[in-house]
This record gives structure tokens, sequence and C-alpha cells, in this order.
């Protein structure tokens, strides 16, 4: 009985020392160390107008209710030291720069794309992550960081799951947010911080508050890893997109059976010119800018009301506040007209090899051009109309993850209650057009998504009381809700891509010249998380370091095959013939420049 005893003792002693470093780990994150940039340089891109109207304009997301001045007076788990310190969050790869200050736009000086919202007829601010956050990039060279607006971000931000391997931002959050609440001294000097000469007044509604935001964080980190929903880690630079809003707005807000595995991680693309595509996302399923912005905004943290206090579905002109911030994303969407493509610096990165590169063009036009140069189609609503080029699965080859899952995947919004009639006057566009009726049960994401956010975007026109002409501009040249549905992926024009590291949708290929190789000559693991520039091979850093992710192109969702240039007839991933490394250098020196000034500067 006493050998019982003392094993039983010796079990729990063994699961509490586990559960110990299990949680030490995961509120200690495995980050990289920060180092400062010698100094932040901007490019010819657009004003510095326009830079801040993009990094802090809010959306409307809400981050699980958390307030602003909340996130700027947390501290972290085993230390009194903030949260939300610059030098901090730039562990994560959130943008900072360190002659950065406080200012009226970013009051808590706070990195790229973190900004904040009241909604109409509150006094709380809450803390919103704007789509800056995702689309600003930078790449550091011989301790200068080069700034690349609209570009590709670098961060760790969407998972709170926990895992060992640590290096999310959302993770470390719950960490600091939980220690906060359970720990008495952390929590008093959280308040009186928040609270200042309100203290004794408000400390109870606080901390109810405080609880509210961190239970929707538990929940959530609890539902996303018991169900499994995010099996291939995402790593820097990376989310689920697409898998992550429907989990939101269809999943969320409606049942739990819409809940379904999200293991297709993209880049986040590039924004210079995007407005002027015919149709956007990677696999060019969506077109109207306002929808396409209104669902990123919900798959960040908006709100979505589509049911009563009661549980019924909302019905008639009761359909579906939003937290998305129609007239902000607007401003946004028009900011972002201004936007140059970014122009390789010589007196950074090197001289352009001119003679090089002029035999890159050349091969460009042979090899690349099929694809990647648009046709401009015109129309007197839309000047500057590019029609991009979609490449079936079956051609590129490249991991077909993302296409399945948009194409495949189906949900059931039968609760919601929708009269077809009411579908029929949405300003929604089916492509391919069916005559067949939607089946509210067994829907596409696209489709889904697209008729809540038609009914989103029609409750919050009704509330502005915009006019007919306002709501064309609103939604973007007057286009409908329109949804392509095909297992393909859109190949954009390449004008300023050497920014953009690492390449194909998924992020698989860590350069511009493994790029342009046979797969079996790409890495098949290599390290991010780093944004050290190669300008040589165009690519980032891919050495191991402190606090870096392996990315494994073995795994579902990574995989680094197609849009191969190799022996082989075209189709199944071979897009063109085998390249000599001389032709694939010149290329790559040609891709420096393509779009920019020193293109027209070529022999």
């Amino acid at each position: 009985m006493r050998f019982l005893t003392r094993a039983l003792l010796l079990i729990v002693a063994l699961i509490c020392l586990v559960l110990a470093v299990v949680l030490y780990y995961i509120a200690n994150p495995n980050l990289p160390d920060y180092v400062p940039a010698e100094q932040v340089r901007y490019l010819d891109q657009w004003s510095e107008k326009d830079r801040q109207t993009f990094y802090f304009t809010p959306q409307g997301t809400q981050v699980k209710g958390l307030r602003y001045d909340w996130f700027g007076a947390l501290e972290l788990p085993f230390s009194d030291k903030r949260f939300a310190t610059p030098e901090y969050l730039a562990r994560f790869g959130f943008l900072v720069d360190p002659k950065q200050h406080a200012t009226p736009a970013n009051p808590g000086n706070l990195p790229v794309g973190f900004t904040q919202h009241q909604n109409p007829g509150s006094d709380e601010r809450y803390l919103d992550i704007t789509c800056a956050a995702c689309h600003t990039g930078e790449l550091r060279f011989k301790g200068q960081s080069l700034r690349i607006d609209g570009g590709s971000a670098h961060h760790v931000l969407p998972s709170s799951v926990p895992t060992l391997r640590g290096g999310s931002f959302g993770q470390a959050l719950v960490a600091s947010l939980f220690s906060t609440y359970y720990n008495p001294w952390k929590f008093e000097r959280f308040a009186r911080n928040v609270l200042g000469q309100n203290y004794d007044a408000q400390h109870e509604k606080l901390r109810s508050d405080f609880k509210q935001s961190l239970d929707t964080f538990i929940h959530e980190a609890w539902n996303d890893t018991h169900r499994g929903l995010y099996p291939t880690q995402e790593g820097p630079g990376r989310t689920d997109a697409f898998g992550r809003i429907a989990n939101a707005a269809l999943g969320d807000a409606i049942s739990e059976k819409n809940y379904r595995v999200a293991n297709a991680p993209v880049d986040y693309p590039q924004l210079w010119d995007i407005w002027k595509f015919d149709w956007v996302q990677w696999n060019g399923s969506a077109q109207q800018p306002m929808a396409r912005n209104i669902g990123e905004a919900l798959g960040v943290g908006a709100t979505l009301t589509l049911f009563d206090a009661a549980g019924h579905p909302l019905t008639g002109d009761a359909r579906y506040p939003s937290g998305a911030r129609v007239t902000d994303l607007y401003t946004i969407e028009e900011t972002l007209k201004g936007l140059k493509a970014p122009a390789w610096p010589e007196a950074l990165l090197g001289n352009i090899d001119r003679p090089r590169a002029a035999q890159g063009k050349t091969l460009f036009a042979d090899n690349c051009a099929g694809c990647h140069v648009p046709l401009n189609k015109p129309t007197p609503e839309r000047p500057y109309l590019l029609k991009l080029k979609m490449l079936p699965v079956e051609y590129i080859g490249t991991d077909p993850n993302t296409a399945d899952n948009i194409f495949n995947q189906r949900y059931d919004l039968s609760s919601l209650k929708w009269d077809p009639k009411d579908l029929a006057a949405l300003n929604v566009n089916l492509v391919p057009t069916t005559d067949v009726p939607l089946d509210t049960s067994h829907v596409s994401m696209s489709t889904g998504l697209a008729y809540i956010t038609a009914f989103v975007e029609a409750r919050a026109y009704r509330d502005m009381k915009a006019t007919p002409a306002e709501v064309q501009k609103l939604e973007g040249f007057g286009l409908p809700i329109s949804v392509r549905e095909a297992r393909t992926y859109r190949a954009r024009p390449l004008d300023g891509v050497w920014a953009t590291p690492p390449f194909l949708h998924n992020g698989s290929v860590p350069s511009l010249y493994q790029l342009l190789s046979p797969q079996d000559e790409r890495a098949s693991t290599f390290y991010t998380g780093s944004v050290e520039f190669d300008p040589r091979h165009v690519g980032y850093s891919t050495e191991k370091f402190p606090g870096a992710f392996l990315f494994d192109t073995r795994i579902s969702g990574n995989h680094n095959s197609g849009h191969e240039f190799r022996v082989g007839p075209l189709g199944n991933g071979v897009i063109g013939r085998l390249l000599q490394p001389e032709e694939r250098w010149a290329l790559v020196e040609y891709l420096k420049v393509l779009g920019g000034p020193l293109e027209s500067q070529l022999p």
C-alpha cells in the first residue's frame, strides 16, 4: 500500500512538472531577440500622409473585445514589463521604427496596423488590428531596414493555439491576459493604470469586462485546439485567410457544425495595383472591393450578429449588424490607389547588372509574360482594368489545399432561414451562373460568405442612409459581389516582386532563384522569421537562428511543388523549359527592375 501511494505521488509530481514546463513555454514563447535597425528607409511609393492613413485607419476589428487601454497596460506573465512595448512586439515580426514616438494617430506608440476605434454610442476604445498590419513588409540589409508599403508582413499573428514551439502573438497575448487576471498584484497595477482616478468606482466592472474578453480568447484557443482546426502551423508571414474567415463567420457566428480544418496557409499578398485587377484573392474568387474588405475585417474580429438574443435568426432590415466600418474601409481602398510598386534601391541593395538584366528581359518575354503580363481591358467605368490569367491547379501544380478547400468545402446555413426572394434581391453574382435553387444546407465557402457580406453591406448602407450613388461609390466601380468557384490560382503582374519573399501562394519557396529552378533543386526545409535580405538570390535569409521557425515543405499545405521550369511536357506543374543557371540569374536580375524606372535604362 505504501508503495502504491508513493507511486501515485510520483506520477502526480511528474504530471505537475510537465504541466509547469508546458505553461512556462506557453508564457515564454520562443522569439528572436530584438535588434533595432540602424535606420528605417521608406521608398517613394506614396506620400507620408497616405502612409499614415493606411497604417492607422481602423476597419472595425475588436480582437475579442480587448480594449486599447488594456492592451497598453498589460504586463508580461513573469515580469512587470509591459507587453505592448515596441521592442517586445517587434520580436513577433510587427513593424516599428526605432525613432517612432506616440502621435495623435498612434497614441500608444504601437506597431504598424495597431489602432483603435469606438463603436457608435459607446465610450469604449477597442484595439483594432487593421489591414496594414498584414500588408506592410520590411527587408533588412547591412543594418538598414527597407519598408515595403503594401508588401507582405512577416509576423506571427493569428494563432492562439498553445504550442511548445511558441512564437505566436496570439498565444503570448492570451498568456499575458491570463496572468494579469489571476495574479492579484498584476491586476491591481493593471487596474490602476487603466482607471486612474476612476479606480474605486469602476474596478469591479473592469474585472468583469476583462474576464469576459479573456474567456473569449480561451474559448477560441480551446476550440481551435481540441478540434484540430489548424494542423499546418502557419509560422511567420502566413495565415489560412479563407479558413479563418469561414470558421469565424460560418462557425463561430452560426454553428459548430460549420467548423472546418484549415490546412492551407498563404502569404499575405502585396497590394499595389490590386484595385486594377478583374479578380482578387490567390484563387481569383472575389471581385468587389468592399465585399473583399468586409470579409477580411470579419476574419480578423469585426463583430457579426446573425441571431437575436433568443437565438432566432434576424430577418428583414434587422439583418446583419456588424462592426466592420465601411466608410473607413473605403478610405483605405481609395488610399491604396495611390500606392506604387517598390523600385529596387541601388544605393542600398547594389547596382543592377544591366546587360544581364537585358538578357533577362528577353527570357521573361519568352517564358513568363504569357501568364504574368495581364491584358489591359479598360471600360468607361474602369479605365485601368487588368484581366489576370487564371491557371488550373492541375496545370500549375502548386500546393492544392487553398484552392481545394475553397472549392470543395460545404457549410450548413439553413438556420439563417434565408428566403430565396431576399437572396435574389441582393447584389450577388455567382460565376458560373446556375438556375439551380440555392441549397442553404450545403453552401460553398465563397457563396455563403458572399451572401452574408451582401446582407452586412446592405445593413451598413441603410444605417448610414447612403444614396444609390454613394453605395455605388463605396462598393467600388459599382461592381456586384461576384463569386467565382474554380480550382485555380491567379497569375498576378510581377512589378515589385523582388520585395515580396518568400514565393508561391503558400510561401514555400524562399528565393526568386529557387522559384526559377526545378523542385528537386529547391530547399525542402528552411528557416523563416528573419527579414535579413539576400539581394543576390532575392529572398530572406534561411539560416537557423534563435527563435526561427522551421518550414517543412513535406507537410500538407506547405508543398513547394509546381511552377517548374524543367525538362518534360507542359502541365502537371511544368510551366516552361529547363532554364540554365545563367538564364535564371539573368531573369532574377530583370525581375529586380520589372515595372520600375530602372527597366527603361536597359539596353
